[in-house]
């Protein structure tokens, strides 16, 4: 079981990893990934919103270069326990332009030490470069 972590700790650890870009918590509250649960939380405890009886769910772009083409995103189920945060598991997905799947990574058992870096988890559904063939030898035409 991994050690549960405050909330600066586990962001930095993660914003460290490559992931500063935008995230929401639980489909809401847009912003880095601190500020994004902070918010989060805030309503919680003001009565707008409720915890979640599981974990909570971070969603991001870790790669997106406009509408019309393909994008790289993750999803994040993060524990929440007095205060405190652990990543359990982790979800990147290659879709492209018109949102269709295609290819998806999960990973699970997962602690926030753990967690891949950005380029790793983008990697891990971005196709290997094709290998460009060499040069055929002339051949006779008949």
């Amino acid at each position: 079981m991994e050690a549960l972590s405050d909330l600066s700790t586990f962001a930095k650890i993660l914003t460290d990893k490559g992931y500063n870009g935008y995230f929401h918590t639980q489909g809401a509250y847009a912003g880095k990934l601190k500020d994004s649960i902070s918010e989060y939380l805030e309503n919680c405890q003001k009565g707008a919103d409720t915890l979640p009886k599981q974990d909570l769910l971070l969603t991001g772009y870790l790669q997106w270069s406009g509408d019309d083409n393909p994008r790289v995103e993750c999803s994040m189920w993060v524990k929440y326990l007095n205060g405190k945060f652990s990543l359990s598991r982790m979800e990147v997905a290659k879709k492209d332009g018109f949102g269709q799947l295609l290819k998806k990574s999960e990973l699970a058992n997962l602690s926030v030490m753990s967690a891949p870096k950005l380029t790793e988890a983008v990697a891990m559904v971005n196709d290997a470069p094709k290998q460009q063939a060499g040069k055929s030898p002339k051949r006779f035409k008949l």
